[in-house]
């Protein structure tokens, strides 16, 4: 959410920013609808201190008057009440600003490559792509999910399942016991109002799975990231500020409906309607949002460099940045099959975009309340690094050799084959 007097004071600096943000929302009359909002309790203010004047006089003559006073305050309350729905509605539709240092585009064409990490190893056969050695190896079934349930389903078997667990154990150990995030277990549903505070509402509703409930209920949504049900640990609340940073990661599926993708990565697990991500999420001082950045995408690539899978970290540009963002980097992990990098993990700070829409504040040292900044990132999304290991690991007889971090987890085997050894 945007400050409304940000706007009012800056509204040209406001306009420029977002209009870097391929932002499909009219702010032309956001100017106009909060002078009317302004004017309109003016009145209403004007009208109740007369009421009020009238009321301590005890004149029984003035009582008609204050009766036709009591309506038009209702009046004008109604207008009013409209005029800040309509207002509010423009502002929560328009995407945050963007820091200062990120690139300017309107396409991921304009974003920059930051670093380039691991070696790619040459095979000397033909990688087959990871849902080609799951078939084979009878541990990945997608017509059986498409039976069963759907298209964008999978089932995972065996001892793919096995290490599809293993990771989500081996993240979450690194992020508590070397990277000092608290683990939680959260609620896989959120309400209407938390998907609000985070982003997700009302814009893009089209990509959530509602619930329905009884009715009368709040409006409830399977989680698209843990983000949204983490995020708002802090909503409505003033935190202390010795209690910042505040670090949370939960290892949860994840529901997405990917409107906007139809006809993209239709075959593997890349883009699924269920999923499983470990989510890192900081609450923080909001003068800190950027520094907890850096350590956050590096919590995250501590997972690919432990095990030793190339990648790259990309800024994107002000275009192909999520909607509560003001700065993100993408980590990409290199795919053999596509002989491509492919989307891993994106860590991303929100400023105090969320947190206004959160009512989520602190005490800074002024004993003055401001509001928080909060940050997320995937730690990583575990069906893509499963993926990311199939190939980079697999062998030509289409083994896979596990990585040396994960044996641990999974009872010291080092291959999955037909037969696992």
């Amino acid at each position: 959410m945007h400050d409304i007097k940000f706007i009012r004071d800056n509204f040209d600096i406001f306009k420029k920013k977002i209009s870097n943000r391929n932002n499909s929302a009219s702010i032309e009359n956001i100017l106009n609808l909060d002078k009317k909002n302004r004017q309109l309790i003016f009145e209403k203010e004007a009208l109740e201190k007369q009421k009020k004047d009238i009321s301590k006089s005890k004149d029984k003559k003035m009582f008609e008057i204050s009766k036709e006073i009591s309506s038009k305050i209702k009046k004008i309350s109604d207008e009013q009440l409209i005029t800040k729905i309509e207002l509010e509605k423009i502002i929560s539709a328009i995407p945050n600003i963007p820091h200062s240092d990120v690139p300017e585009g309107t396409s991921e064409d304009k974003n920059k490559i930051i670093e380039i990490k691991g070696e790619i190893k040459s095979k000397n056969f033909k990688p087959k792509s990871h849902y080609e050695l799951g078939e084979k190896l009878g541990m990945l079934d997608f017509d059986l999910a498409t039976k069963t349930t759907g298209a964008r389903f999978v089932f995972v078997k065996d001892k793919l399942a096995m290490m599809e667990r293993a990771l989500s154990n081996f993240m979450i150990d690194v992020h508590t016991l070397e990277n000092g995030y608290k683990e939680i277990s959260p609620p896989l549903f959120a309400s209407e109002n938390s998907m609000y505070g985070t982003g997700q509402l009302p814009k893009f509703e089209n990509d959530q799975f509602e619930i329905k409930l009884d009715k009368g209920d709040e409006r409830k949504f399977l989680i698209p990231t843990a983000e949204v049900i983490l995020t708002n640990i802090v909503k409505n609340q003033i935190i202390k500020l010795n209690d910042l940073p505040l670090r949370l990661v939960a290892s949860t599926p994840c529901f997405r409906k990917e409107a906007g993708s139809y006809g993209k990565d239709t075959r593997g697990m890349i883009r699924q309607h269920q999923f499983y991500k470990v989510e890192l999420v900081s609450i923080v001082e909001n003068t800190k949002c950027l520094d907890e950045l850096e350590r956050m995408t590096n919590c995250a690539t501590m997972i690919l460099d432990k095990l030793n899978l190339p990648y790259r970290k990309i800024v994107l540009c002000t275009g192909d940045m999520g909607f509560s963002a003001e700065k993100t980097y993408d980590i990409e992990v290199w795919l053999p099959s596509e002989s491509k990098y492919r989307e891993i993990s994106s860590c991303s700070s929100c400023g105090t975009f969320q947190s206004r829409r959160m009512n989520s504040r602190y005490k800074n040292s002024k004993n003055e309340n401001v509001f928080t900044g909060t940050l997320n990132g995937s730690g990583l999304a575990v069906g893509r690094t499963l993926i990311a290991i199939m190939e980079n690991y697999q062998i030509e007889d289409g083994s896979i050799i596990i990585p040396e971090v994960l044996r641990p987890y999974m009872n010291n085997m080092d291959k999955i084959s037909s037969i696992s050894s």
